[in-house]
């Protein structure tokens, strides 16, 4: 029997909340059973109200705000508790065609993905800017580079993923969680696939987007904090190299003008060489501490896979349904 529940983040969602639940689907291709989770994120407002009149399967209510991230491994933590074989993700606000739901989990029903990402058609979106476009196909393309997946909309909350893949991913920022579950679905070699859908109408301008800066740069240390998390020795490895490399210029510089007599000017550089050459040692070492300290996240996210896998070894969280 194949269980799938499409989870809902919620901060606030009385307006759309219900427009959203209207446009999802009750059935699918290849599943014998779809409920629905709403994660109330410490709404103040009639969104639990709205859940409940639409007869949601699930109430998933946090006791306060603590963020789009927080609430989607709240999801994602409840739905592995009842054995749900497939987790889809998408929006309160209304953005992605529920329809296109059957799209992302065909292929996982079909065991050929993991997660499968809903690409956005970025290009054709009437309420993006010019300069939000550009900034969600930059951003992309720089996350297929650090992550190694081949996502389209890699800013996409409209995804689904299997049971296997939920259990590996967890998400460390409050932010937001797309960036970072992929590339950690990246580092741990999982199928993932990207498949164009529809969007509707804008409701309500986007909660999480306050201005393309703020955007940029939260998204620009997300990638770089996760990246660090998995490759923190290639990390600090470049930037030590970077610095080393230029130390040592100098430092030689310095010696070669000292050997032919006319070192006494040029103390600046053997100073700014020999300075440059330690920062990379010490760089060069903290990579290697936090290598091994990696390990050990490792073995710990093994540990939560083991103990999902163990029949009283349930995680869940504080539901109505």
């Amino acid at each position: 029997m194949v269980q799938v529940i499409i989870q809902i983040p919620c901060f606030n969602e009385e307006a759309t909340l219900g427009v959203t639940l209207a446009d999802l689907p009750t059935a699918l291709p290849g599943v014998d059973r779809v409920e629905l989770l709403v994660i109330d994120d410490g709404s103040t407002d009639g969104t639990v109200d709205v859940a409940q009149r639409q007869g949601v399967h699930h109430i998933l209510r946090q006791p306060h705000n603590q963020g789009l991230a927080r609430a989607y491994m709240a999801g994602l933590q409840f739905a592995l508790s009842r054995g749900t074989d497939i987790i889809v993700n998408t929006d309160a606000d209304n953005q992605y065609c529920g329809a296109d739901i059957a799209k992302l989990v065909e292929a996982i029903v079909a065991n050929k993905a993991d997660v499968v990402i809903g690409a956005r058609p970025i290009t054709e979106i009437d309420h993006f800017s010019p300069t939000k476009k550009l900034l969600q196909l930059v951003g992309s393309w720089v996350l297929r580079r650090l992550s190694g997946v081949d996502v389209a909309d890699a800013a996409s909350g409209f995804r689904a993923v299997n049971r296997e893949a939920a259990k590996r991913l967890v998400v460390y920022n409050r932010y937001t969680y797309t960036l970072e579950t992929l590339i950690q679905a990246g580092q741990q070699n999982m199928r993932v696939m990207s498949v164009p859908i529809r969007v509707n109408a804008e409701l309500r301008p986007s909660k999480l987007v306050k201005n393309n800066l703020d955007y940029m740069v939260r998204g620009a240390v997300t990638m770089v904090r996760v990246y660090i998390i998995y490759k923190p020795l290639r990390f600090f490895a470049i930037i030590a190299a970077v610095l080393f490399v230029p130390g040592l210029a100098a430092t030689l510089r310095f010696l070669y003008l000292f050997a032919t007599g006319d070192g006494a000017g040029h103390v600046q550089s053997l100073l700014l060489g020999t300075s440059m050459i330690g920062v990379a040692v010490v760089l060069l070492v903290a990579g290697i501490l936090a290598d091994l300290v990696s390990v050990n996240r490792r073995l710990l996210e093994d540990l939560r896979v083991r103990i999902f896998d163990l029949p009283h070894g349930q995680a869940g969280g504080r539901g109505d349904g």
